[in-house]
């Protein structure tokens, strides 16, 4: 009976492990490993394009990839100790979403690749030396565009041509954003005055819109960090209830009422990243890498709230549209 039962245990376990052919697995014979942080709190569409990326390159997880998988819960205090945990499990690549996880995971590891499936101000922050050479450990894409900011101004101003004073609403806490010198220049352009209106904390949300009504803003940009994207829908119903004309970077303040957004496609960024992380698997190193601007952006437009402004939107806005939301 014992011999029949270590048959049958032998031949379950044979038929449990998943084959692998030599092409699948690395030379040193062992599974290639990634970690992934975020600030998120679980799986998300930027999650699903950077595995549809894996895929696309013929990694299968499980079979000759292993992804260790971190998220944060939109906690930012938690991001040190997670990519320390990644870095302890001496991971070949560690990818990164957003300038905390960047910020972390350097912490972390000088030695360990670091790939950024998207982040901002790399140059700015000291994340690369430069995008054609970023020089360390850390390569991947950036979200930042300098024509980006101005042409944000120029589509509120089509679709609100009264637009005298936009108002910028951006998180102060971390820091000076490097965006407000392209909105400069891009109000500039547009004879628009600006003003610069920073929050730290939930509560300082209603005091900032008192201030833009104060000094006469009649439209808003907003700026996109792990703050404003915890409270979009407060953002946006502020907007909604003084009746300003908003503009945001990601679609998903557009989603939750917002006004328009226009932006790169985050999670078409997210699928190239896996680009780098087999280049790097594959024995490249991350300071060789250059730094990739967005290549595909997209418009969303939220036709109801335009209504409810009592905006039209012009038809040649709406034939661009990636999105139109009715």
């Amino acid at each position: 009976m014992r011999r029949i039962g270590l048959a049958v245990a032998l031949a379950v376990s044979v038929f449990l492990v998943p084959h692998t052919s030599e092409a699948q697995e690395p030379k040193s014979g062992r599974l290639q490993r990634l970690g992934y942080l975020s600030m998120g709190s679980g799986p998300s569409a930027m999650t699903e394009s950077f595995r549809q990326g894996l895929r696309e390159l013929g990694y299968v997880e499980g079979q000759n990839l292993l992804v260790e998988y971190r998220y944060a819960g939109n906690r930012g205090d938690r991001l040190p100790a997670m990519a320390a945990e990644l870095a302890g499990l001496n991971v070949d690549v560690i990818v990164v979403l957003g300038n905390r996880a960047v910020r972390a995971a350097r912490h972390a590891s000088n030695t360990i690749p670091i790939v950024m499936a998207f982040s901002s101000e790399v140059m700015e922050t000291g994340f690369v030396a430069s995008l054609a050479r970023p020089g360390g450990n850390v390569t991947g894409l950036t979200t930042m565009s300098p024509e980006l900011t101005a042409k944000r101004l120029e589509l509120l101003k089509a679709v609100y041509p009264k637009v005298s004073r936009v108002a910028i609403l951006w998180n102060a806490a971390p820091g000076k954003d490097a965006k407000w010198g392209s909105a400069l220049v891009g109000a500039q352009a547009l004879a628009l005055g600006l003003q610069s209106v920073e929050v730290r904390r939930p509560e300082d949300l209603d005091r900032a819109f008192a201030a833009m009504t104060k000094e006469h803003a009649n439209a808003l940009f907003t700026l996109t960090d792990s703050f404003t994207m915890r409270n979009q829908q407060r953002i946006v119903d502020l907007a909604a209830s003084h009746r300003i004309p908003a503009i945001y970077e990601v679609k998903e303040f557009a989603d939750a009422g917002g006004l328009m957004s226009y932006g790169p496609h985050i999670p078409d960024m997210s699928r190239r990243a896996a680009t780098y992380v087999d280049k790097i698997l594959k024995g490249a190193k991350p300071a060789d890498l250059p730094v990739e601007q967005p290549t595909k952006f997209e418009l969303v437009i939220n036709l109801k709230t335009a209504k409810a402004l009592g905006l039209t939107i012009p038809q040649t806005l709406l034939l661009r549209a990636d999105q139109v939301i009715e």
